[in-house]
Parts: structure tokens; C-alpha cells; sequence
């Protein structure tokens, strides 16, 4: 289930109202850093950019690929733990503007986490630490910790009992 705070609107919808959510001049800047941190091949230098401008909380030694676009909005409700890998072309978004009302919520992105590319995360998700989240996902509800999750919609495919089981297996000379 995703954790989120919900804002209701009266008239035209949420997204009309944006500029009474957030103001306008923090989206501008927001959209210059993430454009940055966007193209740059410099992991380091995106995590800082992340730290210092958009107050992300972002793990030591965690990798964002090329052409992650986090939250434009409100960045700084994203947390990603240490030694993490955020998958290209990902979107993680803490908002979501509907037609009478929008949504806030935290995202939490445990440690040791791999994101497959192109995946999507929406607001108030929490994946726990070392989960694995393969390519193309839609994670619209938490993963519990050492899951491996895939697919639209979402579904476990392994547990964190049974990927430690198969990691047993791969040390013995099997394959996953």
C-alpha cells in the first residue's frame, strides 16, 4: 500500500493549481539541476547535485544511470539509501496531480536496491534494502526487503527466502 497525503482542489483540476503547490521558481531551478544530473556522466557529481540543490537524502557509492528523472517538484521527498543503483530512463515520482485532488508521499529507496531501467516508482513507496526491481516495473505498492519484483502491474517473483536460496545454488556452480 502507498503512503500518500491527499490535497483536494475545487474547480479546474490539480494540475491548474500547481503554482499554489509549489512555487514556480523552485520548479525552475529543480528542472536545471535534474536536466544536469540528467546528462552528466559523473556519478559523484550527481549525487551532489541531488544532495546539495534538490535536499535528496542519497546514500555513499549509490548510482543514478543516465537519464533518471526524479521528482521535478518535490526531490526532496525521495530517499535512497548507500550502494544503490537507480536503472536508466527510471522515473521516481513523489507527486501526483489528479483531476479533484493531489497526492504527496515519500519514497524510500532502501540500501544494496537495484532498479532495472525504464522502471517507474510512484509516490509513498518503500522498496527495502537489497530488493531488486526488474526492468520496465510499474512499483506502484512496496517491496519488502530482498524481493525480487517485476512486471505491470508488479508482482513478487521471488521472495528474499527464496533469492537466498538461488544465490546458495549460484555459489555451488548453478545459475539463477
Amino acid at each position: 500500500m502507498r503512503k500518500t497525503e491527499r490535497y483536494p482542489v475545487k474547480g479546474a483540476n490539480s494540475l491548474w493549481h500547481i503554482y499554489k503547490t509549489v512555487p514556480f521558481f523552485k520548479v525552475v531551478k529543480n528542472f536545471v539541476i535534474i536536466q544536469l544530473a540528467r546528462y552528466t556522466p559523473f556519478l559523484a557529481m550527481k549525487n551532489w547535485l541531488y544532495r546539495t540543490f534538490l535536499h535528496m537524502k542519497v546514500g555513499d557509492q549509490t548510482a543514478f544511470a543516465l537519464m533518471v528523472m526524479v521528482d521535478i517538484m518535490f526531490p526532496e521527498k525521495i530517499k535512497v539509501g548507500r550502494n544503490t543503483v537507480i536503472g536508466y530512463n527510471t522515473t521516481i515520482l513523489a507527486h501526483e496531480y489528479l483531476i479533484e485532488e493531489f497526492r504527496l508521499g515519500d519514497v524510500i529507496i532502501g540500501d544494496e536496491v537495484l532498479i532495472g531501467a525504464n522502471s517507474t516508482i510512484l509516490p509513498g513507496v518503500t522498496i527495502g534494502e537489497k530488493a531488486v526491481v526488474s526492468a520496465g516495473t510499474l512499483v506502484h505498492k512496496n517491496v519488502p526487503p530482498g524481493a525480487f519484483v517485476g512486471g505491470n502491474p508488479m508482482q513478487v517473483i521471488y521472495t528474499k527466502e527464496q533469492m537466498e536460496e538461488r544465490r546458495m545454488h549460484l555459489g555451488k556452480g548453478g545459475s539463477l
